[in-house]
């Protein structure tokens, strides 16, 4: 029995049965490779699902971290820190909100979307309206906004206002109406296959939602932070939503969720109406911090856009039959297939040591960290065409 064959026994044996069998133990990661329990190497092109935003081991995540570890983790949310302060008055300046603006810091972006279906509940109305095949999260709340049925069923009832409509602009104007409290949806549905929304539909949406006195909500937990090649990708359409989630790549691997909350909006949420006990601690913001410092330092959201280009034109330049379309914009990519076999790809790529992931039968969704340069892309373009051919 070899090491690794020992630890994902134990690993079947202590986590609960709800975590799938790991397709490998990693040890350690260095930009955008990691190694295996055996010493194999791969190249990163998920970033923990889009978290990973400097790649593993950067040195100012690293850095970051042991320096305020060794001064301050947790101090509870009745003190503050100046590192919660710095991260709040960075989101509000890169999202926009400005000094009208507020931030709340919680753990995850499960914890952000449930804080924002709070906030729907103060406008005094009970409808939400959220889209199919969207994805929010797991807990009661964010399972309710969650618009995959196969993902709800076994939890319902669920919180009832929730409606899921289609992702048309002709279903969203026949939704809206003056008893809607909220739109929320993704720009882009990353776990659906990173599918777009119709042009147009985000500048609609703010119309909608201004005639009718709604609050436009966007979950920009997998599209935040720089991946989209703009900071959020409500910025793409040149509008400004009245709330937004986040969460993973602003804390490139450390655990942190937060919304953001613009105009009005921010004076919903009073005294004693929300907290989070590890929310905004100073460990988790001062990551926050120093990250978006660093993806703004380097370039790294003008670097998204011109890798994502360049990815997109090298896959669909493989002339592969397989190869149907490719969705999506920056480093946040939908292959699509024109077969169900992205689970063969996606096990064929982790055999030639390159991590993708099948979002559904027919997509491999790509979300490699901002930080990738000529060369991955280069080992990419040459790895993925063999997942390809292999399962083919």
């Amino acid at each position: 029995m070899t090491d690794t064959d020992d630890l994902v026994q134990r690993h079947s044996a202590a986590l609960m049965r709800s975590v799938p069998t790991p397709l490998a133990i990693l040890d350690r990661g260095e930009g955008a490779s990691v190694w295996d329990a055996e010493g194999k190497r791969y190249l990163d092109f998920l970033a923990g699902i889009a978290v990973n935003s400097l790649g593993h081991a950067h040195p100012v995540v690293v850095e970051t971290l042991a320096t305020q570890a060794a001064q301050v983790v947790h101090i509870s949310n009745y003190f503050a820190s100046r590192a919660q302060i710095g991260a709040a008055e960075r989101l509000l300046r890169l999202t926009g909100a400005g000094e009208d603006g507020r931030v709340f810091f919680c753990n995850s972006g499960a914890e952000a979307i449930e804080a924002a279906f709070k906030l729907t509940r103060l406008t005094g109305r009970k409808r939400v309206l959220t889209l199919q095949s969207s994805f929010h999260g797991r807990t009661m709340g964010s399972l309710s906004l969650t618009g995959k049925p196969a993902l709800r069923e076994a939890f319902e009832p669920l919180i009832p206002g929730v409606e899921h409509i289609d992702s048309s602009i002709a279903a969203l104007e026949a939704a809206m109406g003056p008893d809607v409290a909220a739109l929320l949806l993704e720009p882009i549905k990353g776990e659906a296959g990173v599918v777009e929304l119709p042009d147009g539909y985000l500048r609609r949406a703010r119309e909608l939602t201004h005639q009718h006195g709604a609050l436009l909500v966007l979950d920009e937990i997998q599209t935040g932070a720089g991946r989209t090649g703009d900071w959020f990708a409500y910025q793409h359409e040149g509008i400004v939503p009245d709330a937004v989630t986040l969460a993973k790549g602003i804390g490139a691997g450390v655990p942190v969720g937060a919304l953001v909350t613009f105009g009005a909006t921010s004076d919903l949420l009073g005294p004693g109406q929300h907290g989070s006990t590890f929310g905004g601690n100073p460990l988790a913001t001062a990551a926050v911090d120093a990250v978006l410092a660093e993806i703004e330092r380097a370039g790294l959201v003008q670097n998204a856009k011109a890798r994502g280009e360049q990815l997109r034109d090298g896959i669909l330049g493989l002339g592969s039959p397989l190869i149907g379309a490719v969705r999506g914009r920056g480093l946040l990519l939908g292959v699509a297939l024109t077969e169900p076999v992205a689970a063969k790809v996606s096990a064929a790529a982790l055999e030639l040591g390159l991590i993708v992931n099948a979002a559904n039968d027919s997509t491999i969704r790509l979300a490699p960290p901002l930080i990738i340069g000529d060369a991955e892309v280069a080992l990419f373009l040459d790895l993925f065409p063999r997942a390809l051919e292999a399962a083919a």
